[in-house]
């Protein structure tokens, strides 16, 4: 591949999280869920009429397990932060001001914006307590690992490593 090809390959795609006037960001902290099913509904529904979660008094692996019922079918889920130093966001297409006109490029997945932010969110099992070894639980532990692959060396640790090293071979 040249450098024109590999510069140009991919997916392309923009999302602003630039902070807005206060009153078009919502803070969805403690209102956000993920259910393990798929719904074809995109927009506003009266979901509080029919979708009740309540706590209940069990604790498994140190999280508060919470109760609700969907379509008649038993959810088992838990409230968990979003890890330290992160956010959630809900994402939005950006509109596009009248008039302009876009070409949509193959891989171009256009422009998002954030609509909203949240701290936590409520993940539901089907009939199964949640735990630790939960997915979502799970891929909260690629941040640490993430975080130690790019966090940068400085060169008295590149040293220490070194010495330890030339002691391990004698």
């Amino acid at each position: 591949m040249n450098e024109e090809t590999t510069k140009n390959a991919g997916i392309r795609g923009t999302i602003d999280l630039a902070p807005r006037d206060p009153p078009s960001i919502s803070d969805l902290t403690d209102r956000v869920h993920l259910l393990p099913c798929s719904i074809k509904l995109d927009g506003p529904s009266e979901i509080s009429h029919y979708f009740k979660p309540r706590d209940t008094e069990v604790v498994v692996d140190g999280l508060s397990v919470k109760e609700a019922y969907f379509r008649g079918r038993k959810l088992l889920g838990a409230t968990v932060p979003i890890p330290e130093g992160f956010k959630g966001y809900v994402l939005d297409k950006k509109k596009l001001k009248k008039g302009k006109i876009t070409e949509s490029l193959e891989g171009d997945f256009g422009q998002w914006e954030s609509r909203a932010e949240f701290g936590n969110i409520t993940y539901w099992n089907h009939d199964t307590h949640p735990s630790a070894d939960d997915p979502l639980l799970r891929c909260f532990h690629w941040f640490s690992v993430a975080d130690a692959l790019h966090k940068p060396i400085t060169t008295e640790e590149l040293a220490s490593y070194s010495t330890a090293s030339e002691k391990a071979q004698t």
